[in-house]
């Protein structure tokens, strides 16, 4: 995305990684059939819940249903509103299409990015500023993360993710599970199913206690 302001600390990308011709996000995802989730050979596991992975769960689920993408856009105004998104993790599960995206753009905009947002699909990671929040006056970074190609546990040292993990900032991840063992504990997980009707069944779980502070919002 190209933004008024770029963030002041930035992962050390290799240039391998950056692809500078991404389409924008403009149309949404949300009615997009799925389609097969092989990529090169190599098998993608999706829709996996907190409990696959042993993370602790504090409090109960919050079970949604999202007919539309008005219902989306509404939750992403909720979650922006809380004080504690700010240095918050959140990593989003589902199959190709369910809406991971749509939700992280819906969110974007509602913490105030502009311009446009690309999908970090090839680049890894976008990194985005939002307006200052109430009482502050710096802007808030952003972290946008999409593991679904990568594969080599290397590259998290070399770009500098360790980096932006232990900085401040919203960290949102895609796809967090092919980036296992080497991301700490999110906040917050979102899981998307997608129903024969088209609507989402949404499942948000809170693994720490600013994940739970954001449940409650």
């Amino acid at each position: 995305m190209e933004s008024a302001r770029q963030p002041v600390q930035k992962p050390r990308f290799r240039r391998g990684q950056v692809d500078a011709g991404h389409a924008d996000l403009g149309k949404s995802e949300l009615t997009r059939p799925t389609p097969d989730l092989r990529d090169e050979g190599r098998t993608v596991r999706t829709n996996l819940t907190a409990a696959d992975h042993h993370l602790p769960i504090v409090g109960s689920p919050l079970r949604l249903q999202w007919p539309g993408e008005d219902d989306t856009a509404a939750y992403a105004r909720r979650l922006a509103a809380c004080p504690q998104v700010r240095d918050a993790f959140l990593v989003l599960r589902g199959d190709l299409g369910a809406g991971k995206t749509t939700f992280v753009r819906h969110l974007l905009r509602a913490l105030g990015v502009a311009g446009r947002i690309k999908s970090p699909t090839y680049a890894v990671v976008e990194p985005h500023e939002g307006a200052p929040l109430a009482g502050t006056t710096a802007p808030m970074p952003i972290w946008h993360f999409d593991f679904y190609r990568f594969n080599d546990p290397r590259e998290w040292e070399d770009a500098g993710f360790r980096d932006v993990f232990a900085g401040p900032g919203l960290k949102l991840a895609e796809w967090p599970d092919q980036a296992a063992g080497l991301l700490p504990t999110p906040d917050l997980s979102i899981d998307l199913a997608v129903q024969p009707d088209d609507t989402r069944e949404v499942t948000v779980s809170a693994h720490t206690a600013r994940g739970q502070a954001l449940l409650a919002a």
